[in-house]
């Protein structure tokens, strides 16, 4: 199979070597196990997390559905189980820090700071994350997602891990993430491009778990303004007393 892939676009000619079946209904339960949420907690760093499925591939699902689903929820984590022809499968993903979107194109990050996002392959525990602009290109992490009603769940400039609009192809080529080579899978290592089905595709919204200091001060917080409401109640339920004139 030969590809071509304009870094910095999603022009993209491919001959297909590996026949992606129409996308079915997962079998199995979720992808998300104990384990990997945990290492999801650890590749973000940010504390527990508090993980909520808000997307399922299903049978006859597209692109426009996963886009209604994860459109404007926040962070996200994308999960896919992959496999290539010779029955090997792999769990990938990424984090993504901003809402998708159905209409925004680029989510660039000029930026530093703004480069939070990052790829992973969990079954050979690798993670990438965007190239900061110390790199020789300074703005090859610039483009941290690709949003558009006809493109699945898309990460860099690569793309760096891409799944087509039927949902049932993926595909990765990196530029934008990881300091290595470009032009490298992060599902096999390989190079030229090559496609994977998608056996299974989960988005996950985070959220953060306060501490438990944290909810100790948020509780004391929400007493002291009860006792305080309270005591506004008792004064203004006291009768008040006028003085009266007394008599000679």
């Amino acid at each position: 199979m030969k590809s071509f892939v304009a870094a910095g676009t999603l022009a993209m000619t491919v001959t297909l070597g590996l026949a992606a079946p129409a996308a079915q209904a997962q079998n199995g339960g979720s992808l998300l196990d104990l384990t990997l949420y945990g290492q999801l907690e650890r590749w973000l760093g940010a504390g527990q997390l508090d993980l909520r499925n808000i997307y399922t591939r299903e049978q006859g699902h597209n692109s426009r559905d996963f886009h209604t689903a994860a459109d404007g929820a926040g962070m996200t984590f994308t999960l896919l189980q992959v496999s290539n022809d010779l029955g090997n499968s792999w769990i990938i993903g990424g984090y993504n820090p901003q809402s998708w979107s159905s209409s925004d194109g680029w989510h660039e990050t000029p930026n530093d700071w703004q480069r939070t996002a990052f790829i992973f392959n969990y079954t050979d525990a690798q993670l990438w994350r965007q190239v900061m602009s110390d790199n020789i290109l300074p703005n090859r992490g610039v483009r941290q997602t690709y949003n558009d009603p006809n493109h699945g769940p898309t990460f860099g400039a690569g793309p760096d891990l891409f799944v087509n609009d039927r949902l049932n192809a993926a595909f990765s080529w990196q530029v934008t993430y990881g300091g290595g080579e470009e032009g490298l899978s992060i599902i096999d290592g390989s190079t030229g491009g090559q496609l994977f089905r998608v056996d299974a595709l989960e988005v996950y919204s985070i959220s953060l778990v306060p501490e438990p200091g944290q909810n100790a001060m948020l509780a004391a917080g929400l007493g002291l303004l009860g006792f305080t409401a309270w005591r506004r109640r008792q004064r203004k339920a006291v009768p008040v007393r006028r003085n009266t004139p007394r008599r000679h």
